[in-house]
């Protein structure tokens, strides 16, 4: 038996659901993934900044020791919150503030920059030519 024009159309509108129900879903998997890697980058850098400030390092500890969930808490114990070193008589740049010129006239590339002491232009854009 052939195959109405109303079976056709049900088939094919069954078939663009489906497709359209795995674009869904492979959008929210690419932003559960983004989620995740926003927040392993923004722990990384609080991490970082409390290794080098006293009130960064007290703030971690009270983000920690207020985690809503247990397990959560539990993932923190025996864990020390990096802590800024002593200050010594020579200290240590915490990033290269040297001026570079590009390998390449059209390299945008930029240095690093401490974000703490940040000094970039308001537009974002390096004034070195």
């Amino acid at each position: 038996m052939a195959e109405t024009e109303l079976e056709r159309a049900e088939r094919r509108y069954e078939q663009a659901k489906a497709r359209l129900q795995g674009l869904r879903n492979r959008e929210a998997a690419r932003q559960r993934k983004l989620d995740t890697r926003r927040k392993v980058i923004l722990g990384g850098a609080l991490l970082d900044l409390a290794s080098r400030d006293d009130n960064a390092a007290a703030m971690a500890e009270r983000l920690i020791r207020n985690l809503p969930r247990e397990q959560d808490r539990k993932a923190f114990t025996d864990w020390q919150v990096p802590s800024p070193a002593p200050a010594s008589d020579h200290p240590v740049p915490l990033t290269d503030k040297t001026p570079s010129k590009p390998d390449h006239p059209d390299d945008t590339t930029q240095p690093a920059v401490d974000l703490a002491d940040s000094a970039v232009s308001a537009q974002g854009k390096d004034d070195r030519t």
